[in-house]
Formats: C-alpha cells, sequence, structure tokens
C-alpha cells in the first residue's frame, strides 16, 4: 500500500512538472546539459572529441581543390556546364554512396572519437534540386544511415545545418547568394523552422544523436547593417527551438554565435531553454587560453557549455597546443573535415592524374559567357573519367590516414 502511494504521488509530481512517467524515462536515455558539462545518461561527464564529415552532404570547392568554384552550387553548376546535366547527377549520386560509409564512421571510432558532426543542406529535405536529386530527395536516407552506423561504433551524432534557406551568413560556405538573406526573408524563417520541426519529430527518440545544432557561423562581418542584423539572430533562434520543442524535448540545441561562431555579444537571454549549449568555431591565431578568453568568459557567465564545433588546417603542433587548450578549459571539439583531397584531414583522398590540368582547370577558366564555355570544356571522355576516378579515390579503402594530424587532435592512430 505505501509503495503504491509512492507511485502515485511520483506521478502526481511528474505531471505537474509538465511529463509522464513515460517521457521522463525516454528523457533518461539522452545526453543532457548540466551547468557547464555534458552529462552521458549513466550520469558520467561527456567530453566531446570528433571530427565533421564536410563535403559530403555539402559539397565545397576547396575540398575538391577548387577554389573559385567554392560553393555546392557553383561546383554543381560547373559540372553541368563540363559533362552535362545527366553525367553531373550520376556523379553526385555515386559520391553521397561513396563518399561516407560505415567503414569511414568505424574508422573514426578506432581513432577514440567519441561524437561525429555532420553538416548538411537544408535542400536535403525539401523539393528542391540538390545533389542529383530533385522532389526524391534522401535527406532522411542519408542521416538514417549514419546514426545506425553511429550506433553501432558507439558514437554520437550533431546534426549541423550547415546551408539554410535563403543563406544565413552571406559568403560561399552557406551555399547562398552572397548575404545572409534568411534573416530578412520570412519565406526562408519559416521554411528553416518548419524543416527544424520536421527532423525533430523523425529523430526525437534517438540517444544516438547529441544535438541539434540550429545554423552554422550566421552573419559574416562583411555587411554594414551587420549590427542590425546580429539583433535577429536571437529570435529566430528561439523561435526555431519553439519549433523543435514541439516535437522534442529531449536532444540538446546548439546555438552559434555570428562572425564564424566567434561573437556572442548579442545574446542576452541564454535561460530561454534549459537544455542549450553554444559553439564556437577558431582557425589560425595564438594556441593559447587567451586566445580564446571571450569563449571561455562567455560560457562562464551564461552556466552553459561551450563546445568548438570547427578548429582545425594548422600545423600538428599548433593543433596539438589547442587541444590541450580546450581539454585544460572544459570546451569539447569536432576538428575539420574528416577527408579531403591532400592532407590537414583525418583521411587524405590522392587526385586523380590529370585531375588540376582538366578539371580543376576548367572550374578556374573564365565562364561568364557561352563562348567561354565552350571554349573551356574540356574532352567529355577525359572529363567524365576522372570524376569516375575521384569518387574511386574518396572511397575509404583508398584514402590516406594522416597519421599525424589523427595524433594532433587528441586522438590515436
Amino acid at each position: 500500500m505505501i509503495r503504491k502511494n509512492i507511485l502515485l504521488i511520483v506521478t502526481v509530481l511528474l505531471v505537474l512538472f509538465g511529463c509522464t512517467a513515460e517521457e521522463h524515462t525516454e528523457g533518461a536515455r539522452f545526453v543532457k546539459v548540466r551547468g557547464v558539462d555534458l552529462i552521458r545518461p549513466d550520469g558520467t561527464k561527456l567530453f566531446i572529441q570528433g571530427t565533421n564529415l564536410g563535403n559530403w552532404l555539402n559539397p565545397e570547392g576547396y575540398m575538391f581543390g577548387f577554389s573559385r568554384t567554392n560553393s555546392a552550387w557553383m561546383i554543381d553548376l560547373m559540372l553541368r556546364e563540363m559533362v552535362g546535366p545527366d553525367a553531373t547527377d550520376r556523379f553526385w549520386c555515386e559520391f553521397k554512396d561513396n563518399y561516407i560509409t560505415a567503414d569511414d564512421i568505424g574508422f573514426i571510432a578506432s581513432t577514440g572519437a567519441n561524437t561525429i558532426r555532420l553538416p548538411f543542406n537544408y535542400k536535403l529535405f525539401t523539393d528542391e534540386d540538390y545533389m542529383g536529386l530533385t522532389a526524391a530527395q534522401d535527406g532522411f536516407d542519408r542521416v538514417d544511415s549514419v546514426v545506425k552506423w553511429c550506433r553501432d561504433n558507439s558514437l554520437y551524432l550533431i546534426l549541423d545545418m550547415h546551408d539554410c534557406p535563403g543563406g544565413q551568413t552571406g559568403d560561399n560556405i552557406d551555399d547562398g547568394y552572397g548575404y545572409p538573406w534568411l534573416f530578412e526573408s520570412e519565406t526562408a524563417q519559416k521554411q528553416f523552422c518548419d524543416i527544424w520541426r520536421t527532423i525533430a519529430d523523425r529523430y526525437k527518440n534517438e540517444p544516438v544523436i547529441l544535438g541539434y545544432e540550429i545554423m552554422n557561423e550566421p552573419i559574416a562581418h562583411y555587411f554594414e547593417n551587420k549590427d542590425e542584423l546580429n539583433k535577429k539572430l536571437e529570435p529566430l533562434y528561439k523561435r526555431a527551438v519553439k519549433a523543435i520543442r514541439e516535437v522534442d524535448t529531449n536532444h540538446i540545441v546548439i546555438l552559434g554565435g555570428a562572425r564564424w561562431n566567434s561573437d556572442f555579444f548579442m545574446f542576452e537571454d541564454w535561460k530561454f531553454d534549459s537544455n542549450i549549449m553554444y559553439t564556437c568555431h577558431r582557425y589560425g591565431g595564438d594556441a593559447t587560453a587567451p586566445a580564446i578568453k571571450e569563449y571561455i568568459d562567455f560560457r562562464n557567465r551564461t552556466g552553459v557549455p561551450m563546445y568548438m564545433g570547427e578548429i582545425g588546417h594548422n600545423t600538428d603542433e599548433w593543433q596539438a597546443d589547442f587541444v590541450k587548450v580546450m581539454k585544460d578549459n572544459n570546451i569539447g571539439y569536432t576538428f575539420w573535415p574528416y577527408k579531403k583531397v591532400d592532407g590537414s584531414c583525418m583521411n587524405g583522398i590522392t587526385r586523380p592524374e590529370g585531375w588540376d590540368s582538366v578539371i580543376v582547370k576548367f572550374s578556374e577558366a573564365e565562364r561568364t559567357t557561352f563562348n567561354d564555355i565552350r571554349a573551356a570544356r574540356p574532352d567529355q571522355k577525359t572529363a567524365k573519367k576522372l570524376l569516375r576516378e575521384f569518387i574511386e579515390n574518396s572511397k575509404f579503402g583508398n584514402c590516406k590516414p594522416q597519421d599525424g594530424y589523427i595524433n594532433s587532435i587528441g586522438l590515436k592512430k
């Protein structure tokens, strides 16, 4: 009788606090924020260490060896001008099938990593043309695969909307058009929130997912009205988080600052949700604690975790020094990126012979007019052969693990 009364009291209390006993049990399966720490379901602290699957679902030119052709839509257009729409669609579908596989995730886990950040383009969850598909987009299929592979390897997964409707940055990394139109378009903002609600509804009960990173590197510093744009960031975050919380109260939401995730002064209400953390990025500068003092101070002032979502592209010595700084200051990290051409990553892709003289040359050529395109277009047979070879070289078994890089980021080869 006493036991029944206790259970009744607990149930009543849970209902009063807005959750059922079933929801309470479900929530206990997820990583949670506790002060400035992340806590695993077993009560132990989680210190994030891992990498980013950049370029797979959000192509960036430099990872192919391009410089002028640097955003996803530019790469797609260049390929269509070079080998036509059918060959381009085939390239993208084969690229997605082979660039990241279960073997890659197993390799990442073998280094001692515990977390993977998955950048993606919002178009993967729409009927817009993207990476070889239109109405039958495969975003959920791709994420579902990574979730399974991470579960099989005891890894956590962060979902990062790297490219948002309208563009959130105003530079090549957001696959947009040179301005953060997201912050001035109600249509784009509604689509942004709707997509996040849809994603959260699908994965609300998936404990492999550590959290949702709402948007990557919003609002570059190039614009005269950047102060006005910065003021719009926190309200849009609140709107997106509200949409997520309508269907998912389990997962952490992750918020980045403006100017490449380095400015946080525009945030005033960091307690609007009880399960949030902030994310910063760092490329270059001194590998010292004073170099990231603003990040540390913001974390200490808010009393919520800070996570270094991107860092890297430097010497092994610099990276090793910065890893120590982050560990000493309780800032978990995922280095950028896992795979690309050449080095400065965990797994390097070898450029096919002739890649620079044919593919890269066309990507950098003047292609303003149709006459320009015709004059620069390479031999079709050669170009298509090189694209197939690139996909073959990008497969896990053909990549070259970068031992020094892996060791420098606090993992082991």
